[in-house]
């Protein structure tokens, strides 16, 4: 059968195009839209009818409460999976080569795993456990299968044996100072990590794929003063202003994010932006050029597109970057003590190092497991997403 002349490419109506279909949405955002309207409604609802003590579901007899960050998490959630998750699904040959090629890397399945073991622990343990509570009469609890001395045989939970006090598992990586269950912190310490991964990365990656984009199709004057600006966030000592902003508006997770991700893009926009002038200059675009497309539409529907598997590679290789950052701030005294993260456990317990090094040990080791497994994920995605940078690299 014939081609109608309609259909052909170089007969394509890119004006009655752009007209009928800038505004044309996909299931993906359809799906979008409609899971992130309640969620708005929800947040103004808890911002503005519920004070700090109510529970944001208190109306339906749950006290679970939500602040501005959770709600952030749970949208950059349904980012990952209206975006990231459901094409996948959509496209099971396309998933099924690039689980392939994965594969390949076994510590970067391994390290999959473990964010898996993270993501869902983060995800569900607030919600089944309760909240580390002080409780000072059993501080320094020693994790399952070790003792400690024990002066006071009163205070210890497991069992006393020959003057040593033994773990249990009732608390199996042991207690801090104040009593804290070291697990039940580590748990939270997960939620913590995945919001500062999740939410990051949405900034970080908005910032800058619009911005090294845009850079890369103005050109001339405009793009030369665009990347001067990148120089300079690049350049910005990030640490002295979160000092600055910390001392004016106090500490936060919150802060943290804001921070170090309006700082972090410029790297992420130089990327984004000389991957786009390399696209630029392929074949489909400048025909598609030739036959009439916009500016708006080849970057949408080619350069961005053709773009994506760099771009998750290089914000895979961001995470790490950032928990390390949070962890460092927190072991030295700055950001919000009451955040229960593997960072500020760490800072708790560099003092006991001697007598209780578990208090450490355990987080310590639970974030370095995870900064290795972003980056073992990041190199595998580089190589099953983007193979020809592997080969440039030989």
């Amino acid at each position: 059968m014939a081609t109608e002349e309609s259909e052909r490419f170089d007969k394509v109506d890119w004006n009655d195009l752009s007209r009928s279909g800038r505004f044309d949405l996909s299931i993906n955002s359809i799906g979008m839209l409609l899971t992130a309207l309640p969620l708005t409604l929800l947040g103004v609802y808890s911002t503005a009818f519920t004070g700090p003590r109510t529970a944001t579901f208190e109306f339906i007899g749950l006290e679970q409460n939500l602040e501005s960050l959770d709600f952030f998490f749970i949208f950059t959630l349904l980012l990952a999976f209206w975006y990231l998750a459901l094409p996948l699904y959509q496209n099971p040959r396309m998933t099924r080569y690039y689980w392939k090629e994965f594969k390949r890397n076994r510590p970067a399945v391994v390290s999959l795993g473990w964010l898996g073991i993270v993501f869902v622990g983060g995800l569900v343990g607030p919600l089944i456990m309760d909240p580390p509570q002080q409780q000072l009469l059993i501080g320094y609890q020693p994790p399952v299968f070790t003792s400690v001395v024990d002066t006071t045989p009163a205070t210890c939970v497991g069992d006393v044996v020959n003057g040593r006090c033994f773990g249990t598992w009732q608390h199996p990586l042991g207690t801090t100072q104040g009593g804290k269950d070291v697990f039940t912190m580590i748990v939270y310490g997960m939620t913590i990590s995945m919001q500062i991964a999740f939410i990051t990365t949405t900034i970080v990656a908005t910032i800058g794929i619009s911005f090294g984009t845009l850079s890369a199709y103005a050109g001339g004057w405009i793009d030369e003063i665009m990347m001067r600006f990148v120089d300079i966030i690049l350049s910005f000592p990030t640490f002295l202003m979160f000092l600055l902003i910390l001392y004016i508006y106090g500490a936060g997770l919150g802060m943290f994010i804001v921070v170090f991700s309006l700082f972090a893009w410029g790297g992420t926009a130089r990327y984004i932006r000389s991957k786009s002038l390399s696209i630029s200059e392929e074949e489909f675009i400048k025909a598609s050029r030739i036959s009439g497309a916009s500016t708006y539409q080849v970057i949408r529907g080619h350069v961005v597109p053709n773009a994506a598997s760099s771009i998750i590679t290089q914000l895979t290789l961001l995470i790490p970057g950032f928990l390390l950052a949070e962890a460092q701030l927190a072991f030295l005294g700055i950001g919000d003590s009451a955040v229960p993260s593997w960072g500020q456990l760490i800072s708790a317990g560099r003092s006991d190092l001697s007598f209780a090094p578990w208090i450490v040990l355990a987080p310590g080791i639970v974030l370095f497991f995870t900064i290795l497994a972003f980056n073992f994920l990041g190199d595998a995605l580089l190589d099953a997403l983007n193979p020809e940078a592997e080969a440039e690299s030989e």
